[in-house]
């Protein structure tokens, strides 16, 4: 008996080659089959069709429409770094302060001053320049400067603080409800 050829050799290629094509073939005639013909059934009307994961969609919040700082947002602003940052008046920052900034803490344990508020000095403070980065009807988002007198040993660091309008109508007012130190990765020094 004669030994066959390995199937890499020129002659297994050969004895392989019309399996091979006919392979390709069917596969070529199926994927015309279902590309040509898809799906021909007929689409369910929108009623009922049932969504994915059993719950609707939720629609799109809409965009909101930018408008300039409420002159009362900013005082809100100034009042607060003055009274729960510098911890002077702090019955005073807790109506000036939303639920995300007291983070439960009652009336008598936020007058302690152990507060979720970083602390700076208000008598260290020279200058707290606000840039506005966002500012909607009921929103808003500042970059608070905390710059030190000359001649104080206290760096100064950029805070940012977040406002929104609580109450309709005549009861509306801003308060805080977000602050946090905006913070830079370190660079590191490159060796000399």
């Amino acid at each position: 008996m004669a030994k066959r050829a390995p199937f890499y050799s020129k002659r297994g290629i050969i004895r392989w080659l019309p399996w091979a094509s006919g392979l390709v073939l069917v596969a070529g005639t199926v994927t015309f089959l279902i590309v040509f013909f898809g799906n021909t059934a007929e689409p369910l009307p929108e009623a009922t069709r049932a969504p994915v994961g059993g719950t609707p969609a939720a629609a799109p919040e809409p965009v909101q429409k930018t408008v300039p700082l409420d002159p009362k947002a900013r005082r809100v602003a100034g009042e607060f770094i003055l009274t729960a940052v510098a911890r002077e008046n702090l019955r005073k920052a807790w109506t000036l302060s939303g639920p995300d900034i007291r983070q439960n803490l009652t009336l008598k344990e936020w007058l302690t001053g152990n507060i979720p508020v970083q602390f700076f000095p208000a008598d260290a403070i020279d200058r707290a320049p606000m840039k506005v980065d966002e500012s909607f009807e009921r929103s808003a988002l500042l970059e608070v400067a905390l710059l030190p007198k000359e001649g104080v040993d206290i760096r100064g660091q950029v805070f940012f603080l977040g406002l929104q309008k609580v109450g309709k109508g005549k009861q509306a007012r801003w308060i805080v409800n977000y602050f946090a130190p905006r913070s830079s990765p370190a660079i590191p020094i490159a060796p000399e």
